[in-house]
């Protein structure tokens, strides 16, 4: 396994384990990291979001890249996302050309729907999945028209996927499920569903915003195989064969985020993180959304 290590979804297509996710990453300083992250380090995977509204620096970079010669367009795999404002069957469709305006890009290899709720619905409403709906039928046909080369979603619990599993109108399967996951959040339920589904499930947060980086047997684990707490988390997941995509703006954890292909976690240490619990949710919660 290395950095360039990639995990096979269900159309067949390639997606890289490790990438770099670009949340709250100001546009004057997109540039620098994408640079230090793909030229200087080897990723080959980012993620956004039209919600992030850095999809343009985001852009502007990689075209400077590519015409550069530094790397070419298929050597990278991009995702973006529509976000709750951009449900609806012409609103996605409008929104995933949006993103590939903004991105200057023909096609993105991987589109999510952000979240399972629309904007101006509660939580509660039958509105969210009938948005849900017509949603995903866009997303079916910006995939035939190559718009994407895989379609997947975000934040979806097990009821989420069951409904759109069991759609009439289904006619492409989600590919990946993008959702918050890690050691103290651990959705074994969920990871196991989207397995028997033959959905790869994608981790963000997978560093808990930092919140649990100084939890007693984080640090000790850590300590034990010579990593940083950093290295144990996102490898813990890797492990899983669950894609990670931390983030940052450090030139040197930039570094220390992908390196991660020189160790092993024992099975003992991958049993321990395993049962350090599944309450810490540190973003939203998708399980209110109906």
């Amino acid at each position: 396994m290395n950095i360039k290590s990639k995990i096979k979804l269900n159309n067949g297509i390639e997606m890289p384990l490790f990438g770099i996710g670009t949340y709250q990453i100001k546009s004057i300083d997109m540039e620098r990291v994408l640079r230090e992250a793909i030229i200087d380090n080897g990723y080959i995977l980012i993620d956004t979001a039209s919600s992030y509204r850095q999809e343009e620096a985001i852009g502007d970079c990689l075209k400077k890249i590519f015409e550069e010669g530094k790397i070419k367009r298929e050597d990278l795999f991009i995702t973006t996302k529509s976000s709750t404002s951009e449900h609806g069957y012409d609103k996605a469709i409008e929104a995933c050309n949006n993103s590939l305006k903004r991105l200057q890009l023909d096609y993105v290899d991987l589109y999510l729907i952000h979240w399972p709720g629309q904007a101006g619905n509660q939580p509660s409403s039958p509105k969210n999945s009938e948005a849900r709906a017509e949603t995903w039928k866009a997303f079916q046909q910006l995939y035939k028209d190559k718009k994407v080369r895989s379609i997947g979603v975000s934040n979806y619990t097990i009821n989420h996927l069951t409904e759109l599993l069991s759609s009439p109108n289904l006619q492409i399967k989600p590919a990946v499920n993008q959702v918050e996951f890690h050691p103290f959040l651990y959705q074994k339920d969920l990871f196991e569903f989207c397995k028997k589904n033959h959905i790869i499930l994608e981790a963000y947060s997978s560093l808990t915003r930092g919140e649990k980086l100084n939890d007693d047997l984080i640090v000790e684990y850590a300590k034990s195989l010579g990593k940083t707490r950093a290295q144990l988390m996102l490898r813990w997941a890797l492990q899983k064969g669950i894609v990670v995509i931390p983030k940052s703006t450090n030139s040197e954890r930039i570094k220390e985020n992908c390196s991660l292909y020189d160790f092993e976690i024992p099975n003992e240490i991958m049993e321990k993180l395993d049962s350090m619990g599944n309450e810490k949710r540190i973003c939203w919660d998708p399980t209110v959304v109906l």
